[in-house]
């Protein structure tokens, strides 16, 4: 077999469907309303409670919605091409046994590993988001934690340990820490327990879930239903303020802030990806993958609309511009009852982002393992608990580490390119695997597709093209370290590495 040939082998869409039914690898325990739950999960977060409230304070206004409504536009595109992929190969994965398909075993790596670190960052990101919102909770219980324990060492603060360690270098000498803050000991004990309760059983996790789903979904409808009778139509004009430039030059509102709004909400649109992760966990993967895909996009689309309405309403959308928006939104009508309410909800909710992504991850690395592209000691499955223990275990322990040591804004910085890239090989593929295999039998067909699946490039690479270059450089960097590992070792050790197919 050539070099380009082992590059491009891959399974062919009928060996893979072959293999769901014979595969036991893990407990089918999962049905619609789980998955779908796992999906609202992956969703609903920050963007919910934070992200709707600051985008219409710093760039669109009331006409936050119309950017939620564009956003998920472009979201939908992928999502539509995600739904006829689950339901043609519903096995562990997601993007990169969708690109092992089509595209071939190296653009399925690449993927593999994107996700890999993108999935693990997420998780590290809202487990010092969450952090915050227990501290705010505690603190006013009259709880606090010792200094050490509240947050993770600034970035000079850790730059002045390495220089202890490492030595000056001939490098000016870095003034030692002005605050106590060494390790966010919160951030880093949610990330274990969630990889504890992945790890124990997984109906036990999915009915966690479900019940932590269904109380920020309980949580957002009480912000649409008593907010809704607080609602003052004069907040709503101008619907889209006239454009502003600020003294530095930025500007904000008009239709430029929607988009703006739009590009910075389109990451609060994704998270359904990670349901299509747990394919060979659910009951009917054929059946219900593609439809809680679906559901779970357009159950959170509904909310975050209204929800956005619902707060550019009750107050000026000028007064929205803080970390905790909604609940600032409500304790200034008076209604502290509700904003406690928020506050809580928004605490337990953001759970169930860590729990999909985390979910997310393991299922990644347990397929690249399976596959022979990482070491056969991590596609273990635990004859305990039937689930992929080892790369669970070490993901919390990781995850843990990140969120605990580093600041978030170091962190957040490479989570967004990651599942951008997976929905422009997602879109890309399913246009391809139309051209070569128009006779597969579809469970679900993407409407339109030639429109459907570029519409979803272009919004993907625009903003792609958007990011800070820093994001670049270490995403480069993580792809560098990834094509060593294939070349030295996937590429040898691929199940497929006997076969002829291409």
């Amino acid at each position: 077999m050539s070099f380009f040939s082992k590059l491009v082998r891959h399974k062919t869409v009928e060996q893979l469907q072959a293999e769901v039914g014979t595969r036991g690898d893990f407990r089918r325990v999962l049905g619609l309303w789980q998955l779908t739950a796992i999906g609202i999960g992956g969703i609903i977060g920050v963007g919910i409670f934070v992200l709707a409230g600051q985008q219409a304070a710093a760039n669109a206004g009331p006409a936050v919605a119309l950017s939620f409504l564009i956003a998920g536009m472009g979201s939908a595109c992928a999502a539509l091409c995600y739904a006829e992929f689950a339901g043609l190969i519903p096995v562990t994965g997601s993007a990169y046994t969708y690109g092992y398909a089509v595209l071939g075993e190296f653009v399925a790596w690449i993927i593999g590993w994107d996700l890999l670190l993108e999935y693990a960052l997420v998780v590290a990101v809202v487990a010092i988001g969450w952090s915050g919102y227990v501290q705010v909770l505690l603190n006013s219980a009259g709880v606090h934690l010792p200094e050490w324990a509240q947050q993770s060492m600034s970035a000079q603060t850790m730059q002045y340990y390495l220089q202890q360690i490492f030595g000056m270098h001939g490098s000016a000498a870095i003034a030692g820490p002005s605050d106590g803050h060494r390790f966010n000991l919160i951030a880093a004990a949610v990330s274990v327990a969630v990889a504890v309760l992945l790890t124990v059983r997984m109906e036990w996790g999915a009915r966690f879930n479900t019940l932590i789903v269904a109380i920020k979904v309980v949580g957002v409808l009480l912000v649409i239903g008593v907010g809704v009778f607080y609602i003052d139509a004069a907040n709503w004009h101008p619907f889209i303020p006239a454009r502003i430039v600020d003294a530095t030059g930025v500007g904000h509102f008009g239709w430029q802030g929607v988009l703006t709004g739009a590009s910075v909400v389109f990451f609060a649109v994704f998270g359904y990806d990670t349901l299509t992760t747990a394919a060979e966990e659910s009951k009917h993967p054929q059946r219900d993958l593609p439809r809680a895909v679906l559901l779970s996009l357009a159950i959170a689309m509904v909310l975050y609309v209204a929800v956005s309405l619902v707060l550019t309403g009750i107050t000026p959308y000028s007064n929205l511009n803080g970390e905790a928006s909604v609940s600032q939104a409500f304790e200034s009508i008076g209604l502290h009852w509700v904003s406690i309410a928020i506050a809580v909800a928004a605490v337990v909710g953001v759970t169930s982002v860590l729990f999909a992504f985390m979910l997310g991850a393991a299922r990644i690395w347990f397929a690249l393992a399976r596959d022979g592209l990482l070491p056969a000691w991590f596609a273990k499955v635990s004859p305990r608990f039937g689930t992929p223990a080892r790369p669970t275990i070490i993901l919390g322990l990781f995850t843990a580490l990140v969120a605990g040591l580093l600041p978030i804004g170091e962190v957040a910085e490479l989570v967004n390119i990651g599942t951008l890239s997976a929905f422009i090989i997602i879109c890309g593929s399913i246009m391809l695997l139309r051209v070569r295999r128009p006779d597969l039998q579809r469970n679900f067909r993407t409407p339109a597709v030639w429109f459907t699946a570029p519409l979803g490039i272009v919004f993907s690479a625009v903003l792609i093209y958007g990011l800070p270059w820093i994001t670049y450089e270490r995403f480069i960097i993580w792809m560098a370290i990834g094509c060593v590992i294939y070349f030295a070792y996937g590429i040898r050790h691929s199940k497929l590495a006997s076969s002829n197919q291409a």
